[in-house]
């Protein structure tokens, strides 16, 4: 027996049980049993798993980079780039579907409040480009993947999966800003693949992402607010 496939089918079977916990802890968040969302939770048991099997931040995208200076380029590119994307094509059609755009009005207070402002680009940069990013592309993304064989197919497999629960971990937006959550879960995912799995442009793209809205946001100038 090949020692390589049966050390695959070993971390299979240790993938599963830690799967259905993960997958518990997205449950409640949904369901609103959780304070915030399942995020912060999911942050902790996957840096413990990470710690309990002995792997490193690099197993998840995270290690020490040699090309910083081009890794936050890239990421502030794509995070730019991107929300002129989702705010002046992809949200106008997905409302034409819906008959709405999503709710930002949980956001409407930014408008003109520095100090609702500062405090909205510090979750912005901690709990959602941190926090869901090593959550939803690192660690979900990576272990479902593994669990489904490591092999193109289960990545893509995988990206789709993450891609759906980041959209309803959206669902306050309606079902408009679930699909545009969605989407942007593909494209953060699709850049944590098309980088080596480089999660800090995924979070860098993210970060901006949300910031870009938020200033937008906060100047009154964001399409349909």
């Amino acid at each position: 027996m090949d020692p390589s496939a049966e050390g695959a089918r070993r971390t299979q079977r240790f993938l599963l049980p830690e799967l259905l916990v993960a997958a518990a802890l997205l449950a409640a968040g949904f369901a609103g049993m959780l304070p915030f969302s399942a995020t912060p939770f999911l942050l902790i048991f996957g840096v413990v798993s990470l710690w309990r099997r002995g792997e490193r931040p690099r197993a998840v995208g995270l290690a020490f980079r040699s090309d910083w200076g081009r890794t936050v380029l890239v990421g502030i590119a794509a995070g730019v780039g991107y929300q002129g994307f989702s705010l002046y094509v992809a949200e106008p059609a997905i409302a034409r579907l819906t008959g709405r755009l999503p709710d930002v009005s949980l956001f409407a207070p930014l408008e003109g409040n520095v100090q609702f402002l500062l405090i909205s680009l510090a979750v912005a940069w901690t709990l959602a480009a941190c926090g869901e990013e090593f959550v939803y592309r690192g660690y979900l993304l990576t272990r479902i993947a593994r669990a489904l064989g490591d092999a193109p197919r289960a990545w893509l497999g995988a990206l789709a999966v993450t891609s759906i629960l980041f959209g309803v971990g959206h669902r306050y937006q309606g079902a408009s800003g679930m699909i545009t959550a969605g989407l942007a879960g593909f494209a953060f995912g699709m850049l944590y693949l098309a980088t080596g799995r480089n999660l800090w442009v995924s979070v860098i793209a993210h970060g901006t992402t949300d910031t870009v809205g938020f200033l937008l946001l906060y100047l009154g100038k964001y399409p349909g607010s």
